[in-house]
């Protein structure tokens, strides 16, 4: 019987799923037994659209449909945070289901503490994440890099520090750090952040860590609550999935990947920091000029819709319609969020003007922190 706190390899009893699945296909296989036990009432997982560059956040009752959601897709950018607020509004009883990247986690702690999300309606299902792929500029990459036509390529994954493609007859990978080199791979706030293990999951999945005659074929699987206990133990018990204890030395390296992950992220940190130290407000004034007043970066923000209508309407400070705003418009907006930035990324990612809002919230949100830190500790989860 598995505990909170034991690490476990573990992997789909079903051979399709076994075979459709990553690493073993043992997230598929929790989800589906979480549905047909009925520990949840749906899942909310991420399918491929049109094609790999394309992620879809779909809502599933049958558990036979879980199988189109297996396998990764890093080129999607979606925060599902916001997408579980509002399913979770709709259907006041319903409990669901979730597989989270470490700020899909961090934006829904987020909303809970607003009162907005209630934690114990989900049962969260996190994967150590090492950073996603903006979809426009893995298809740039993929062209001028791999030289390789981008729907050609039928599955891309992120391993031992390269990012891999196969397509029609053969595959190919490039380290990380090459491609960010050269102004490719991984959007910038994956590189700076600092969460890539979320143990604030009920359970905690990867590939790293998992050796031997398992590597590949088996999840490796950190137990991080009593309810991610009861799920993984109830499945085994019924046959969903099979599991056995992680290898110590896989435990071992897993440690050693995710510390690895930390430094890179820290050094990015210190690069991009290091460029605004200097003159931080003015940067963020002459890059914030282009703003079209457009309000993606608020409604795409899991942290700020509290504020939304104050600053889409007129007030004191910020008049209506005006554009571009008056500075105190994104001024505001960072003051409002710079205690609680996830650094996620949305408000960067959907910006049509290119403006680097997530680098000057992220940036702000960790002066913040390092002011504070010595006097209130470490936070639960550090973005």
């Amino acid at each position: 019987m598995a505990a909170q706190g034991d690490m476990v390899y573990a992997w789909a009893a079903d051979a399709d799923v076994l075979k459709k699945g990553e690493c073993g296909g043992a997230i598929t296989a929790l989800q589906q037994y979480a549905l047909t036990s009925g520990m949840v009432d749906a899942v909310l997982a991420v399918k491929k659209g049109q094609d790999l560059y394309d992620a879809v956040p779909t809502l599933i009752t049958d558990p036979a449909d879980l199988a189109q959601t297996a396998g990764s897709l890093h080129c999607g950018t979606l925060l599902l945070s916001k997408v579980v607020k509002n399913y979770l509004d709709s259907n006041k009883t319903a409990r669901i289901g979730v597989t989270v990247k470490g700020c899909d986690l961090m934006g829904l702690i987020e909303l809970a503490k607003r009162d907005a999300v209630d934690l114990d309606r989900l049962l969260l299902l996190g994967v150590n994440c090492g950073g996603s792929v903006s979809p426009v500029a893995a298809r740039k990459m993929i062209a001028e890099k791999f030289e390789v036509d981008p729907d050609a390529v039928h599955k891309e994954e992120i391993d031992k520090g390269q990012f891999i493609i196969e397509y029609e007859g053969g595959h190919k990978g490039i380290k990380i750090d090459e491609l960010e080199e050269e102004g490719y791979g991984r959007r910038s706030n994956c590189r700076r952040c600092l969460y890539k293990v979320p143990r604030q999951a009920d359970l905690a999945c990867g590939n790293w860590g998992v050796i031997g005659d398992k590597a590949g074929k088996a999840t490796f699987i950190e137990v991080c609550s009593e309810k991610g206990a009861e799920l993984l133990n109830k499945a085994v018990a019924a046959g969903a999935v099979k599991a056995e204890a992680a290898n110590p030395k896989g435990i071992e390296i897993r440690g050693k990947v995710e510390n690895a992950m930390l430094k890179l992220g820290n050094n990015w940190r210190k690069e991009d920091f290091e460029t605004l130290s200097s003159d931080l407000w003015g940067t963020i004034g002459r890059e914030t000029a282009r703003c079209i007043k457009c309000y993606s970066c608020i409604e795409n923000c899991p942290v700020c819709f509290p504020a939304a209508q104050e600053l889409k309407g007129n007030s004191r400070m910020v008049t209506s319609g005006e554009i571009p705003p008056n500075p105190m418009f994104h001024l505001r907006r960072f003051a409002h969020i710079s205690d609680s930035c996830v650094n996620c990324g949305q408000c960067e990612e959907l910006c049509p003007m290119d403006i680097p809002l997530a680098l000057f919230s992220h940036a702000i949100r960790t002066e913040g922190d390092s002011a504070f830190e010595p006097k209130l500790g470490r936070a639960s989860y550090t973005n």
